[in-house]
């Protein structure tokens, strides 16, 4: 048999243990392998392509930092508290408390960079609270399904990370790119939600009241600092996002460990709501204890024991993809859909299509490096591209057959998964119009970048 009828049936194959649930780094390891051996590359060459990643991608030291960020934001209260100050300004509206959800994840995805910890933290503390405003179960667990898809496009993000490592861009310029967009895909569903709960009178008003926003923004000032910290250093210059990364766990374990004791020294009680915590109470967040943050950290390691290796053999399916001419094949057929904008649509349209059955850290590894010199032939800005590509990857979060964050949401809520799909679509829907929007618009995506 010929070499192409041989990674023929090794794709197939490792399509066939994908569909039955076999994690998508084996799925990547055994077509890697499979492929080597057929194009005679040796084993050495994976080990050596592996060793680099890990030992040359200082950017990637961001990504399990941030990780353990969101971790330790969620056991020291800080994101309980953006969750109350989100609340106490949209809870007036219908569905408000369903929008203080999503601008919940935008403030949460500020700080950690990962859509399922978003989603999983967010959810896990807003869906009871949702069901017990009167909203139906489904729709409250399919609003934070889809919030934490904002978690990679509010910087800083994971994935834009992995992208700036992949293609050579500054990942701190992919931070500022993804900041505007992020804050319309959080203001577009917000809308549709507030749409939805109108038509089916859904949640429970609060007054508007001055005294409460001011006390929750009170209470969630460590969570603010944390946020101006990131953005701060990296936009100025101050840190590059590695840094910034190890500076914001260095002030949440602080935070964390500080304010526990001094909770306990000054008796106050962490349960009391939030608008009738007296003003010392309001200044500080639960925190943690010190034998809690091996836990933390065991938890943000498996996480990234998930990634990191899934980032290095993905190097290695690039080369292989490459001696295999399927860079060339899918330039051919881009290129041949005529000008600018038939040519940026299809490759929008094939991110969507495959953001529909994988996770966008593969789709970012296999297609980024294809699609991304395609986009800059035909004039597309780097930085415009990378952001429309991530929006677009994002949105597969909440698209089946694989919606991670719909199974996330489901996890923390047991609403089953296929219950909330008929509850994405307004948001799906608004999460694609915000996507061509950022598509035609590239000041979006380039005004707030420096030299620009």
């Amino acid at each position: 048999m010929t070499d192409g009828t041989w990674v023929t049936i090794i794709s197939i194959a490792v399509t066939v243990c994908f569909m039955l649930g076999v994690p998508i780094f084996l799925v990547i390891g055994f077509w890697v392998v499979g492929c080597s051996f057929v194009l005679g590359l040796t084993l050495d060459n994976i080990g050596v392509a592996l060793s680099d990643v890990f030992t040359d991608g200082f950017a990637l030291l961001a990504m399990p930092l941030f990780i353990l960020t969101g971790d330790l934001i969620n056991a020291s209260g800080i994101a309980k508290r953006l969750t109350d100050f989100a609340y106490s300004c949209l809870g007036w509206m219908r569905g408000g408390l369903a929008m203080a959800c999503l601008g919940a994840c935008g403030l949460f995805a500020a700080i950690s960079g990962s859509n399922s910890a978003t989603t999983a933290t967010i959810g896990s503390m807003m869906h009871p609270e949702m069901v017990k405003g009167g909203y139906d179960e489904r729709f409250a667990a399919a609003t934070a399904a889809s919030g934490g898809v904002v978690g990679i496009i509010i910087p800083p993000s994971i994935i834009f990370i992995v992208y700036g490592f992949l293609m050579n861009l500054p990942i701190s310029d992919l931070f500022v790119g993804g900041l505007l967009p992020g804050i319309l895909m959080v203001i577009g569903m917000q809308i549709a939600c507030w749409i939805i709960c109108q038509m089916n009178g859904w949640g429970h008003l609060i007054s508007l009241q001055f005294n409460r926003v001011i006390k929750t923004a009170l209470g969630a000032w460590l969570g603010f600092f944390a946020i101006g910290l990131v953005l701060w250093g990296i936009y100025t210059g101050k840190f590059s996002p590695t840094e910034a990364a190890a500076v914001t766990v260095g002030f949440c374990v602080i935070v964390g460990l500080i304010c526990l004791p001094l909770f306990k020294l000054l008796n106050l009680e962490s349960e009391k709501p939030i608008q009738e915590k007296q003003f010392g109470e309001m200044l500080l967040v639960e925190g943690f204890k010190v034998s809690q943050i091996p836990n933390i950290v065991i938890r943000s390691a498996q996480i990234t024991g998930i990634l990191a290796p899934l980032i290095a053999v993905s190097v290695v399916m690039q080369q292989i993809l490459s001696l295999l001419g399927a860079k060339e094949t899918i330039e051919a057929f881009v290129t041949g859909m005529g000008g600018y904008y038939a040519i940026l649509f299809t490759a929008m349209a094939i991110v969507f299509f495959c953001g529909m059955i994988l996770e966008s850290l593969p789709v970012t590894i296999i297609l980024a490096p294809i699609l991304a010199p395609i986009a800059h032939n035909i004039g597309v800005d780097p930085v415009h591209f990378a952001v429309i590509f991530l929006v677009g990857a994002s949105i597969g979060f909440i698209t089946p057959p694989y919606g991670l964050n719909l199974y996330v949401a489901s996890g923390v809520t047991g609403v089953p998964y296929m219950k909330l799909l008929r509850y994405t679509v307004p948001y799906l829907a608004s999460l694609l119009f915000v996507w061509f929007l950022v598509a035609l618009v590239p000041e979006l995506s380039t005004s707030l970048l420096p030299n620009r």
